[in-house]
């Protein structure tokens, strides 16, 4: 069955893209777009058509990375009242959740300094104990920390390369 169209001098169906998954979606979102390759730039608006909501959603996400690249807390308000009147119940809780604590919202946006590597470092030190529980001293966990610790300082310096179509 699959060949009876090629002997017959049929046209075949083009292979259709598989629609991206909620968290591949979010991640195209996310991602600032000199970052993401050059097959999700072609595939993203496209997705962005077929959703207005997805649509809204991105401009906002983008408007606060904005703000992160400059470092200009200023349009906050109005962003978080966009996010507040935006239709989406997710997007308003969030708009709350930063509204309560704004003043550290706004801090984390303006300021050079952040927790993120004592954050990361801590988050690897409670992966290790829960991986070793019960089962490895001191010298040992202590050396899988270190090794961590210096594979992220190695990889955290290279430069990010283009990934593939998945």
């Amino acid at each position: 069955m699959a060949v009876a169209p090629l002997r017959r001098g049929l046209p075949l169906d083009e292979p259709r893209e598989r629609p991206p998954s909620p968290r591949e979606a979010a991640r195209w979102i996310t991602t600032h777009p000199h970052r993401r390759n050059r097959h999700i730039n072609d595939r993203l608006p496209r997705l962005l058509d077929h959703c207005p909501e997805l649509r809204h959603t991105h401009d906002l996400v983008r408007r606060f990375a904005t703000m992160l690249d400059n470092r200009d807390a200023t349009p906050m308000p109005g962003w978080l009242n966009d996010l507040a009147n935006s239709g989406l119940a997710p997007l308003a809780g969030l708009a709350r959740a930063l509204r309560e604590d704004r003043h550290a919202v706004a801090q984390g946006i303006t300021t050079l300094y952040n927790s993120g590597v004592n954050e990361g470092r801590i988050t690897d030190i409670k992966l290790q104990k829960r991986l070793m529980a019960g089962r490895a001293g001191i010298p040992l966990l202590r050396q899988r920390v270190v090794l961590i610790a210096h594979l992220r300082r190695r990889y955290a310096d290279r430069p990010t390369r283009e990934v593939g179509p998945f």
